[in-house]
């Protein structure tokens, strides 16, 4: 089945942890062993080989430079100007890879239905099928002034998520409080104006209230999950998700597994220790479906590279490519044919369809 995955950090991945993704995920590994300088070295799951394993032909691809001001502990970039530089290059290496028949890059209804109607009719299983990207922003401090994103979206950016942890120069984010700022509701004026998608991913509570009652776009949360079944801020309250569901949004299950089980504890638990799998998942996709009433709002938002590798993702899943395996999961919950197909890409699909329908 064609897999859409709603969230990755393909470029920060290649950039910042220096990892050439046109590779099979063991030779990355191997080329890794003995580095200590992240917790996930030679752990990773997710390269490009990998995702033509998957058929996951489509995904939503970040660029990611947090701002961090001098009272910040966070790690991030020390100037709004470094931080837009940053996603600069992580733009110039998607670009290298669109030059490399890597991938292909998707920003409006014609490239989206030419690029599936490709990977539903390949039929050449020796030839190297393009991965399908669409740009986001996660967080939104890299962008200088709201003025930017004029820039941007003609170089293909499609969706923003205004925050990502902390305090962010828009908006808050995850572990943080507060509205959003001035400056955050204007940059929502823009986004709405040029038909950027927001993702209300990472956006604390307060955030996203505003967000909610200002923006009047298209919206989806990219790859998060349910607080009703991890109690942390981090997560969605039922009372967001009904708001959500009430915008027309898709919401992606996260298979980071601290999002997934309860009382994970970083650098302690294990995945098997916690009974932590791809059903787990599940639980949290069934809460959200449970909630609407219907299968058409969640979706697969995977963040398998965003920091973490097997040591904090489903002990069933080896590399991104076993996400073959979640349409099985679903069938044996009860969930039909028609049903798989909406999570697995039909409602990423339709979503974009509408957002993209009068551009």
């Amino acid at each position: 089945m064609f897999i859409i995955d709603a969230h990755l950090d393909l470029s920060m991945n290649a950039m910042e942890w220096n990892r050439d993704l046109r590779l099979p995920v063991q030779a990355i590994r191997d080329r890794e062993k003995g580095l200590m300088d992240k917790p996930d070295r030679g752990k990773g799951t997710v390269s490009l080989p990998a995702l033509r394993q998957g058929n996951i032909g489509l995904v939503v691809a970040t660029q990611i430079a947090r701002y961090v001001s001098p009272d910040n502990p966070l790690p991030g970039w020390h100037s709004p100007w470094q931080a837009w530089a940053q996603t600069q290059g992580q733009l110039a290496w998607y670009k290298a890879m669109e030059e490399a028949g890597e991938m292909t890059m998707i920003k409006d209804l014609a490239s989206l239905d030419k690029h599936v109607a490709l990977w539903q009719s390949w039929s050449d299983p020796s030839a190297v099928r393009p991965i399908g990207y669409i740009l986001s922003l996660e967080g939104a401090d890299s962008i200088i002034t709201p003025d930017y994103l004029e820039d941007a979206y003609e170089y293909g950016l499609r969706a923003v998520g205004p925050a990502h942890y902390g305090p962010g120069r828009y908006a808050n984010g995850t572990d943080a409080t507060g509205g959003l700022r001035e400056e955050g509701k204007e940059l929502l004026r823009v986004m709405e104006r040029k038909n950027i998608i927001l993702d209300a991913t990472h956006l604390c509570d307060d955030a996203f209230w505003d967000a909610m009652e200002l923006f009047n776009g298209t919206v989806w949360a990219s790859h998060n999950n349910c607080r009703a079944l991890v109690d942390h801020n981090r997560q969605f309250s039922d009372e967001m998700i009904r708001a959500l569901i009430e915008k027309g949004a898709v919401i992606g299950g996260a298979l980071d597994a601290w999002m997934m089980v309860p009382g994970w504890v970083r650098g302690s638990s294990t995945p098997e220790g916690m009974g932590c799998n791809l059903e787990k998942m599940i639980d949290h996709l069934d809460h959200i479906c449970q909630l609407a009433g219907n299968t058409q709002h969640v979706g697969i938002g995977t963040d398998l590279d965003g920091a973490f590798g097997k040591e904090q993702t489903p002990y069933d899943l080896e590399t991104i490519a076993d996400l073959v395996n979640i349409p099985a999961l679903l069938s044996k919950r009860g969930y039909s044919a028609a049903d798989i197909e909406n999570i697995m890409h039909g409602n990423w699909l339709r979503l974009l369809r509408r957002a993209w329908a009068t551009s």
